[in-house]
């Protein structure tokens, strides 16, 4: 099979594409001319960070602030997810904005839509290709790299394109030019997806090759993948070898890390660490062991020591010497010092070393800094040790040489922005200038008050201070000692949580409990609507986890952002995936996945993270599913003289008023809900029996029901008697006079007791 070059397979399929050979995109009409570079994001030289560059294509000059809002939401999205979120500090991200002659793109939504005059040529069906496939979304590289030039100091080595269309279609592929669609609900996504791929080397996850189809099995020898294995967990420990480190940890995408079936495209003989992973499901968190590997690569492409005193010849044993690192949003790079191989003790993490203090034997010695990112998301020392994560510095020391005095303007050269706030777990820094007489002196003052040192004076972990909810001034003084000068840099520290507030569909019932959470009923599928809010400006992300399975992006409904989330029993297949699963197997499944209707108590936690990186407290509520009545063959609604008797087959009851008793035959079904029933209502061997939130104004009597009975919200004005039910009763959130059972199993009340009025007999006590 033969792909368009720049597009990666697995990214491909990681959109849900059957492959073929996909034509090329619509040529660009002339090399990029006219673009405009908007930086979004630069924290140092393009040639020492990794440079993130969004192109937009199918933009007209009215269409721009809709270019902007994708972006914004794309980048919003992605500095939530570790460890992007984490080393946001060693991105630079630019915004290229380019005007194209007509709104949209080539064949979106379909090979019958028209072709568009656009500066970059995407279009769907791989060009337009009817061999292809509606969600392949490809680019013109050329054209796309031309106009990718125009940020300056970027290039094909140190920067990865992210192409948005104008559309709101699915879509996507991967690579070195990776598209996505730009107004999807789920385009902002696939960027961190792509990421994976092209920056990370991840594989993806999934047990098919083409959406509905599933894969077959694994034969070959151990993937060549650093999430792919066909050893067992036992194997993995005894070898060390893939994941070992991890097994049996809570994952960061939901359940622990262990050995999942499926991967590679195959349903079996191969073994994933996680159960749902951004690169199976869209919408989660790298695992630890994806998380680890891009740890790596984002480290590994921007060098963690950025300069310092220059190393090309010796210097002599009278002056200081610096090293600058990178700093990351949560947490400092640790320094050590050594001379000739022995660590100078009492350094604390600085950025400088006088050698003056070291009293250094005369002649030549060697002076090694040594940067090391403790980050707690790598566990393999092979890793930490590279040169990704750890680098040195070395000095040769001739105590013979003196350095002749220079001075150097007293100055802060670099810090974290100050152009927004920052967050209230932030590293916030300083750089300060380097003479080599004197360190110039940091102190921190947080309102006023100053911070004390924890190891560098050159950062502040806000975390450790446990800040108060609201907004509070950072200030950093850096002075010259004895010389009373001073220069002062001045941040914003946003310590206000997001809040994030949730709406439901219309239950069958709701329980409030002091000290509890809220918990609903329900008897088929429901939904769920979340909406944050933060005192700052920007997006403030909301997430939501089932049973504390992974926390998941909310991005309303796979086919319309501003539709809420639909959880069902055993999921919805939208497009040939299945989202929303309340069953077994996690939210997200292939469509093909056996699972069981996910029936019961359920917990769903929602929070939010705004746009500075603070989480916000989670929240929850749990949501009780019941099956779903059976379908009607009679309805009644209204007033209903006289009395009622269902004969056969199944009558509902809906908001319908019956002035006499109700009967049901043996065989028969009936469901009541939201109605009023004057009389008695009797059932002897009926096949089931539902009353929701419906009043009985007499008694009811239950027996022999050869199917189910649930009874929410019931009120019985008289007594409720349960014989010989062939299953467990529901009896949940209503009222009765009066209650005895007598074979058959103890009701089961959901959570939300029964009131009985009167005393109750035998294991009715349980409901």
């Amino acid at each position: 099979m033969r792909i368009r070059a720049g597009l990666c397979v697995a990214a491909l399929v990681a959109a849900g594409l059957t492959v073929g050979t996909p034509a090329a995109a619509t040529p660009a009409a002339s090399p990029a001319a006219s673009g405009t570079v908007v930086p979004i994001q630069v924290t140092g030289d393009p040639a020492t960070r990794f440079n993130l560059v969004l192109l937009g294509d199918g933009y007209t000059e009215a269409d721009l602030p809709t270019f902007r809002a994708h972006v914004d939401r794309h980048l919003n999205t992605l500095w939530t997810i570790e460890p992007f979120k984490s080393y946001r500090s060693y991105f630079n991200v630019y915004a290229v904005e380019i005007v194209s002659a007509e709104s949209g793109v080539d064949c979106d939504p379909g090979l019958s839509a028209p072709r568009r005059d656009t500066a970059l040529g995407m279009g769907f069906w791989g060009g337009c290709n009817p061999a292809s496939v509606q969600r392949l979304l490809t680019v013109d590289g050329t054209a796309a790299n031309a106009y990718a030039d125009l940020a300056v100091g970027t290039n094909p080595g140190n920067r990865q394109l992210i192409a948005l269309a104008n559309s709101g279609t699915y879509g996507g592929a991967g690579g070195s030019n990776a598209t996505a669609s730009g107004g999807n609900a789920l385009s902002a996504l696939i960027s961190p997806h792509e990421l994976g791929h092209s920056l990370g080397g991840l594989q993806d996850e999934y047990d098919y090759y083409g959406r509905g189809v599933p894969g077959d099995t694994y034969s070959g020898p151990e993937p060549d993948s650093v999430h792919h294995t066909v050893l067992t967990e036992r194997q993995m420990r005894e070898t060390r070898a893939k994941w070992w480190r991890w097994l049996g940890e809570p994952s960061e995408s939901g359940g622990t890390i262990g050995r999942y079936q499926g991967g590679l495209y195959l349903q079996r003989g191969v073994w994933r660490p996680s159960r749902h992973s951004m690169m199976k499901s869209l919408g989660f968190y790298f695992d630890q062991v994806g998380r680890e590997r891009m740890t790596e690569r984002i480290a590994g492409r921007v060098g963690i020591v950025q300069g310092g005193t220059a190393t090309g010849a010796a210097v002599g044993a009278d002056r200081l010497l610096w090293v600058d690192t990178l700093h990351p949003v949560s947490h400092t790079l640790t320094v050590t010092w050594s001379v000739d191989g022995r660590a100078v003790p009492r350094t604390g993490n600085a950025r400088h070393l006088d050698l003056r203090n070291l009293r250094l034997s005369p002649g030549r010695h060697t002076v090694t800094a040594t940067v090391t990112d403790p980050t707690e998301f790598v566990r393999d020392p092979a890793v930490r040790s590279s040169p990704a994560l750890t680098q040195t510095r070395t000095w040769t020391v001739d105590t013979s040489l003196r350095t002749p005095a220079v001075e150097s303007p007293l100055a802060i050269t670099a810090s974290t922005a100050t152009d927004r706030a920052v967050g209230a777990h932030d590293v916030v820094y300083v750089r300060t200038s380097q003479p080599t007489d004197r360190a110039p002196r940091v102190r921190w003052t947080l309102d006023g008050r100053p911070v004390a040192d924890t190891g560098t004076d050159r950062d502040v972990d806000l975390g450790a201070l446990r800040l108060s909810r609201g907004t509070h001034r950072l200030t950093a003084r850096v002075s010259n000692p004895g010389t009373g000068k001073a220069v002062t840099r001045t941040w914003t520290v946003d310590a206000t949580r997001p809040q994030v507030a949730y709406e439901l569909s219309e239950p069958l019932l709701t329980v409030t409990r002091p000290g509890r959470p809220t918990e609903y009923v329900y008897n088929g599928p429901f939904t769920m609507g979340l909406t944050g809010t933060d005192d700052g400006t920007g997006q403030v992300t909301s997430e939501f986890r089932l049973d504390g399975d992974g926390w998941h992006n909310y991005y309303g409904w796979p086919t319309d952002a501003r539709s809420p989330f639909l959880f069902t029993a055993t999921g919805t297949d939208v497009d040939g995936l299945v989202y929303g699963n309340l069953g077994s197997g996690g939210l997200s499944v292939s469509p093909f996945a056996e699972r069981s209707p996910g029936y019961g108590r359920h917990r769903i936690e929602y929070r939010g993270i705004d746009a500075v990186g603070n989480i916000g407290p989670a929240r929850g509520f749990v949501a009780t599913l019941i099956p779903p009545p059976p379908a009607c063959t009679t309805v009644v609604t209204g007033r209903h003289a006289g009395p009622l008797t269902v004969a056969a087959g199944v009558t509902c009851l809906r908001a319908a008023t019956v002035t006499g008793t109700v009967t049901v035959a043996p065989g028969a079904t009936l469901v009541a809900q939201g109605s009023s029933i004057a009389g008695n209502l009797t059932a002897s061997r009926a096949a089931a029996v539902e009353v929701l939130n419906t009043e009985v104004r007499g008694s009811m009597t239950l027996t022999g029901i050869t199917g189910h009975v649930t009874l929410v919200g019931t009120r019985v004005a008289g007594r409720l008697a349960l014989t010989g039910t062939a299953s467990a009763p529901v009896l949940a959130g209503g009222q009765v006079g009066a209650l005895t059972c007598s074979g058959g199993s103890a009701p089961v009340d959901l959570g939300a007791p029964t009131t009985v009025r009167k005393p109750t007999a035998g294991h009715c006590r349980r409901a």
